[in-house]
């Protein structure tokens, strides 16, 4: 690029001091313009119009690989052969053996249970025996009180004289008696015995002051002491009147059948 620089007719006729600002002015100017379009060309200016950018294609394509060959299958080792040494030796397997029984202690286990078992028969035998003692001593013991009551009776008749029959014209005579009730304790124990009771028979027949005699099991006092009294009799009557017989006795016997 050029500056041209007119020079004007009027200018020249204008005197020395205007036409030296005139020119300073220009070439400052002239200066300042080409500094310019040098930084603008530096910068990547030009007088042509940019052009449009194509736009940009990606192209893709499938691409098949053929299957890789299957590897080769690796070679056999060869395994080593047995030692003969090893297999001349014998192999030992050891068999479980059962527990030795001692003679001497199954000898003692069999007396043991021995003992036990004649001990046990022994208890037996010995319950059965006093068992059958009891039944012995309580047999005697009734047959002594049914003596003891036959010599009292007979000494009473002997004392008292016996009333003529128009005085006395009846005698008490029982009229129910009812078996008393077994106790289970009793039952449960295989306990046998027999129980005697002793009361007065009132004007009316009933049963007055029932009392157990010596020689009855515990077991039994409750059931025969409940069973005397609902013992009803004919009343003694004795000239035209009813009279209360006293010491009138009652034996139960339990047994277990």
């Amino acid at each position: 690029m050029t500056t041209m620089i007119l020079h004007s007719p009027a200018l020249a006729l204008a005197p020395n001091g205007d036409g030296l600002w005139r020119k300073g002015l220009a070439a400052s100017l002239a200066v300042a313009l080409h500094g310019a379009v040098a930084v603008a060309l530096m910068l990547g200016w030009s007088t042509e119009r940019p052009g449009v950018d194509a736009p940009r294609v990606m192209h893709t394509q499938l691409v098949v690989l053929p299957a890789p060959a299957p590897a080769p299958a690796p070679a056999p080792v060869p395994t080593p052969e047995p030692v003969a040494a090893a297999l001349s030796e014998p192999v030992v397997i050891p068999v479980p053996t059962r527990p030795t029984v001692d003679p001497q202690v199954q000898a003692q286990k069999l007396e043991k249970a021995a003992l036990a078992r004649k001990r046990v028969e022994e208890k037996k035998l010995e319950q059965q025996q006093q068992r059958m003692a009891t039944e012995q001593r309580n047999r005697a013991l009734e047959q002594q009180r049914l003596s003891q009551e036959r010599a009292a009776s007979e000494k009473a008749r002997a004392a008292v004289p016996a009333p003529t029959p128009a005085f006395d014209s009846r005698q008490y005579q029982p009229l129910s008696k009812a078996a008393p009730d077994y106790p289970e304790r009793a039952l449960d124990k295989n306990i046998e015995g027999d129980c005697s009771v002793e009361y007065t028979v009132n004007t009316q027949g009933h049963v007055e002051n029932p009392k157990v005699l010596e020689g009855c099991h515990p077991l039994f006092i409750r059931p025969s002491l409940a069973a005397a009294n609902t013992f009803r009799y004919q009343p003694r009557i004795v000239d035209g009147k009813a009279v209360a017989v006293p010491a009138v006795r009652s034996t139960f016997h339990y047994r277990i059948k």
